[in-house]
């Protein structure tokens, strides 16, 4: 019998050693810095996209967030009525007593009026009639200030005491149109001249405002022949009865002809305008994710250039016992280094971006 021949026992070799984090990262770091312009480039596009979606959804936030606020203060709650004209070209006249009717429904809270002052609105008698400047004038009643939550720019508002006197309230735009910077200027109203009182801030539920004289509706009556009957109502009741409210106005208004009226809530110009920042904050996101991908795509070909041109590096370090994986892992280091510089880049100049315009608007 022969003897059997011993069995060779095979020994486990070293097992390779793993680079720790902060050698990984190291290594990585050296690969970037010996390609600074390549790797300045690629880091470039990750931040573009990256600041144009942050400073895009900051500023989008920051004007919605103004507009809500914005609402919040003026209220959801106000609707107008406009006379305008019968199906066949009538116009339609409010009555006189229109805004007592309004007040007769009961959730209402506040109602009151303007009515259309047929004068021509001119700085001086200097000024030819056919170069007004844009002006018209109507009558107000007094407790129109307090029903559209609007403000006084400068002077005082119609009151009980010159009502009756000839005074105006000019609005913003009016204002800067006949050149008039502070109250007690005269501007020519038809053939009086009337003593401005008060310049009033920009009204933003109802704009058509800022373009218009103010003057009393007794004043209007005495001196420039008001016939009494309003043009535009405006109303106030709880949030939860405005519909209920705008369903019954026009016929309380205008029983009969409730045709010839318009009922609205100038609140919906405001939401719609929210609607439409929504929908080009959603195109400018969609421009923001392209320019992103664009700057993906440049670091995997940097990346992909930079393996090819390092292939002896790549060589020298296998003869020296690094594994497929630590090379794996060098590279990868690399390219979650520059997507990390590009998008810390991009999210510090995409948050200043959107801070300097939010604070330039005035916004939140």
């Amino acid at each position: 019998m022969s003897p059997r021949t011993p069995r060779r026992v095979r020994r486990p070799g070293p097992k390779p050693a793993r680079p720790a984090l902060r050698d990984v990262l190291a290594l990585g770091a050296v690969g970037l810095r010996a390609r600074r312009a390549r790797a300045a480039l690629s880091a470039l596009g990750i931040a573009i996209g990256i600041a144009t979606m942050v400073a895009v959804i900051g500023v989008s936030h920051s004007s919605t967030s103004d507009l809500m606020a914005r609402l919040d203060r003026l209220g959801t709650n106000l609707l107008t009525v406009e006379a305008g004209e019968e199906r066949d070209g009538t116009p339609v006249k409010l009555p006189k007593s229109a805004v007592a009717m309004v007040e007769r429904i009961g959730p209402v809270q506040q109602a009151t009026a303007t009515g259309h002052v047929d004068a021509r609105i001119r700085r001086s008698d200097l000024v030819p009639e056919e170069r007004a400047p844009g002006v018209t004038a109507q009558a107000a009643r007094t407790d129109l200030l307090a029903a559209l939550n609007a403000e006084m720019a400068r002077g005082t508002w119609l009151n009980s005491a010159n009502e009756r006197l000839p005074v105006t309230v000019l609005g913003s735009v009016a204002a800067r149109r006949l050149g008039v910077t502070a109250p007690g200027e005269k501007i020519r109203m038809g053939d009086e001249y009337v003593v401005v009182v008060g310049i009033l801030a920009p009204v933003e539920l109802v704009p058509t405002l800022d373009r218009v004289a103010l003057v009393g509706f007794p004043a209007a009556r005495t001196y420039f022949g008001f016939d009494g009957h309003p043009t535009m109502i405006f109303e106030r009741s709880p949030d939860a009865t405005v519909e209920d409210v705008r369903a019954v106005l026009a016929r309380t208004v205008s029983p009969g002809a409730e045709h010839g009226v318009k009922v609205s809530r100038p609140s919906d110009a405001l939401a719609a305008k929210a609607a439409t920042d929504e929908g080009l904050t959603a195109l400018m996101l969609g421009l923001g994710a392209v320019a992103l991908l664009v700057g993906a795509v440049g670091v995997a070909n940097t990346m992909i250039v930079s393996v090819l041109e390092r292939r002896r590096e790549i060589g020298l370090r296998r003869a020296l016992g690094a594994t497929r994986n630590a090379i794996r892992i060098q590279f990868l280091t690399e390219s979650l280094l520059l997507s990390a510089v590009g998008g810390a880049a991009g999210a510090a100049i995409g948050s200043a971006a959107t801070l300097g315009f939010a604070r330039f608007q005035g916004w939140t």
